[in-house]
């Protein structure tokens, strides 16, 4: 059942165009969340969602109802906002029932959604502390609590986690999850944090000024970016990306790059002109390296030790290093060469319009001498 859908929506501030032609499905009980950087209008849509804005072209339809023209309170929709917005003065069971006083419903009724909605949020010990007595992980939740008592069919979260401490961020986003599912309700989350993307969507919305750039699960998006966007903002650390050159358009195209050299990869490049400039992506766990031979390969310009991994930077000649993850024990340094072996199973080849180009299933990936690179790996230099 779809529970919200957006047709063609538009969203324009003086003379300059928010959103553009945004349309997008999104079914009851699904956790989707818009991700993209600063200014791609994540925010904008949420606002247009919960009636605070209002569409400039395109329709809004909750339930298959249009509304466009609907006010807020009548949309059944509960937003969280970035800022926890608490009164100080109020306790926490007189935040959560705010709205509901508002709305004006019975006082054994408020009381029973109340004392639900504190219970859920393991907020029933503190329902007569102030704001000030609470921590930060606390007061997002009574905010999450004042939105969630009205029962709405629909909870929006703009940004809920930014002003909380990293290891905060991390016990809220578990306890956000485990609210969604508990309550299975249709929940549509804004952030520009992708761990929290990646973490927490059913379906992840990404968007790039304006416009959406892909929608799907975090496991697609991560493995099957359709944009070089995409690939670059899904990732940490984010994809590496070669510069290459289009040798022989078809449907096994011939590349070369400062790095593999002539190349044949299994994408289908037939739609393209010969010398056509392209991007050769690969992320850092599909790289690995073995020492070079004598003044063979390419110089560790940096090590980064995280404990549990390591990430080893690699001057290939590129504007940005290039990256790879090991082990921990792996024992590179800098100054060592090394030669690179990369997964050609994930590979990812995009035009110069960022558009990745579609992956052949039966191509014959082979070098140009005759090396077969059919077994998942290919050594670089």
């Amino acid at each position: 059942m779809i529970k919200l859908k957006l047709d063609n929506v538009n969203k324009q501030l003086g003379g300059a165009r928010i959103l553009r032609d945004v349309s997008l499905e999104i079914a009851a009980g699904e956790f989707v969340v818009f991700v993209g950087p600063s200014g791609c209008g994540k925010s904008t849509l949420l606002r247009l969602i919960a009636g605070l804005d209002s569409i400039c072209g395109g329709d809004l339809l909750i339930d298959g109802r249009r509304v466009n023209d609907v006010e807020p309170r009548e949309r059944g929709v509960g937003m969280v906002f970035q800022s926890y917005a608490l009164y100080p003065h109020m306790s926490v069971y007189d935040n959560i029932s705010f709205g509901l006083k508002l709305a004006k419903t019975e006082k054994t009724s408020l009381r029973e959604r109340v004392l639900k909605t504190a219970q859920i949020l393991q907020l029933d010990k503190l329902l007569q502390r102030k704001p000030k007595e609470l921590s930060g992980g606390q007061r997002q939740r009574v905010a999450m609590g004042r939105a969630m008592a009205r029962e709405p069919d629909i909870l929006l979260f703009d940004e809920p986690l930014s002003n909380l401490d990293a290891s905060l961020r991390v016990q809220m986003r578990n306890e956000i999850a485990r609210l969604h599912d508990r309550l299975g309700s249709t929940m549509i989350y804004v952030t520009h944090d992708q761990v929290e993307a990646m973490t927490l969507a059913d379906k992840i919305v990404v968007l790039n000024g304006g416009r959406v750039e892909q929608v799907g699960s975090p496991r697609e998006l991560y493995e099957r970016p359709t944009s070089r966007f995409v690939a670059g903002f899904l990732g940490s650390p984010r994809m590496n990306f070669l510069t290459a050159r289009l040798h022989a358009p078809a449907e096994t195209s011939l590349v070369d790059t400062p790095v593999l050299g002539m190349t044949s990869l299994p994408f289908d490049s037939s739609h393209l002109a010969a010398e056509a400039p392209l991007s050769l992506g690969i992320r850092p766990e599909h790289v690995s390296l073995k020492a070079a031979q004598g003044t063979a390969g390419v110089v560790v310009t940096g090590v980064e030790y995280l404990g549990s991994e390591t990430y080893v930077h690699l001057e290939t000649g590129q504007d940005d290093p290039l990256i790879c993850r090991c082990e921990v024990n792996a024992g590179w340094r800098v100054g060592d060469r090394v030669e690179l072996q990369l997964d050609i199973d994930n590979l990812h080849l995009f035009d110069a319009e960022g558009t990745a180009l579609r992956r052949h299933p039966k191509a014959i990936e082979t070098l140009p001498d005759g090396v077969s690179l059919r077994s998942a790996r290919a050594s670089a230099l």
